[in-house]
């Protein structure tokens, strides 16, 4: 008798986040999953393919969210981007305290994870809320091309 299939990734990861098993859950994971850059909502539509509802698709995008499953990256344009959270990530505690990277050359917003934001001591009066690093120049990807 053989072994068992072992249990789908995708379908372990939106569980252990307290997430119902829904086909868009799914393709919205496997797009973010697949990427290794964050990822704009046209992105993720156009991954998921034509028959996903805008509505149901930023519905699970900000369930997602608030599940710690994505996070948002902010960078120099105007559009907002997600990309897949660490696994260590729940609704509790996101540890999305890392440095962003965009490629001037592709245009791609990368997560460096292994790149903590560094400490700063702000004046008195001041308090932070939020943490966004971004730096900017030619990724690892396009400097090989060219």
């Amino acid at each position: 008798m053989p072994a068992p299939a072992a249990p789908d990734r995708l379908a372990q990861t939106i569980t252990r986040h307290g997430l119902r098993q829904t086909p868009v859950r799914r393709a919205v994971l496997a797009a973010l999953a697949g990427k290794g850059y964050a990822l704009t909502g046209a992105e993720i539509e156009q991954e998921t393919g034509p028959g996903t509802d805008r509505i149901t698709l930023y519905r699970t995008l900000k369930s997602f969210e608030q599940s710690g499953l994505i996070h948002r990256v902010i960078d120099d344009s105007d559009v907002l981007r997600y990309a897949a959270c660490s696994i260590e990530c729940s609704a509790e505690a996101h540890f999305d305290n890392h440095v962003h990277f965009k490629c001037g050359t592709c245009a791609h917003t990368y997560c460096l994870s292994q790149v903590a934001i560094p400490a700063v001591t702000l004046p008195g009066g001041f308090q932070a809320e939020r943490r966004d690093y971004l730096l900017s120049g030619t990724c690892q990807f396009c400097q090989a091309v060219g």
